[in-house]
């Protein structure tokens, strides 16, 4: 209702409504709660997701984590933090290679036998794997906590508002083929370009 009477000519799309002038040149792309079954679970690490998007490319998005109180926001040329520790640019972690990296997926069992085992390679070779963390993983990696993200299945209000804010804090993410990530699918997402490409390989395979 606020995005109609602010910006009558743009469109939104989302998880929980019908779309909405979807061919309009700015475009908001929303998900009120990634993560439900964290939601459910009591696990703070849901959020709720905005982007904004020109020609179809994602110009801003921001992740925001009500009951923590956090956000996150990002627009590709930088992202920042908010949140009761005060307020910060954020900025993704060097990391030269697999062996060093701590990689995160929500769980193996919403993947494919065959995308499951792909993500197994690249499991095997990283210091530390963790499963969880929905949305707020991506925002942990721009932050530079982590190092890489690997998720299958994902729909464009899923990852569209993540894109920027990586990308704004140094990151890189992708689909699996190497093709832009804004429409969802098969998504890797990585703080440092080597980690990135090391696991696009095993992905690969």
């Amino acid at each position: 209702k606020l995005i109609k009477e602010k910006f009558p000519r743009h469109g939104i799309v989302g998880e929980e409504f019908e779309d909405d002038n979807q061919d309009a040149e700015y475009v908001w792309v929303i998900d009120p709660i990634d993560g439900t079954k964290s939601f459910i679970a009591g696990f703070p690490v849901w959020g709720t997701l905005i982007a904004l998007t020109r020609h179809g490319a994602p110009a801003f998005g921001m992740m925001h984590q009500p009951f923590i109180r956090e956000r996150f926001t990002g627009d590709g040329g930088g992202a920042q933090y908010r949140g009761p520790s005060g307020s910060r640019a954020l900025q993704v972690r060097r990391c030269a290679g697999l062996k060093d990296a701590t990689l995160f997926t929500t769980s193996p069992l919403l993947m494919s036998d065959a995308d499951r085992a792909a993500f197994g390679r690249v499991e095997k070779n990283v210091r530390l794997s963790r499963y969880g963390g929905d949305c707020y993983a991506y925002c942990m990696l721009a932050a530079g906590h982590l190092d890489l993200v690997i998720e299958t299945e994902l729909k464009p209000h899923d990852i569209a508002a993540l894109v920027p804010i990586i990308t704004g804090a140094g990151g890189v993410v992708t689909t699996w083929d190497g093709k832009p990530a804004q429409h969802g699918g098969r998504i890797v997402a990585a703080g440092d370009p080597r980690v990135h490409e090391a696991a696009m390989k095993m992905l690969a395979v």
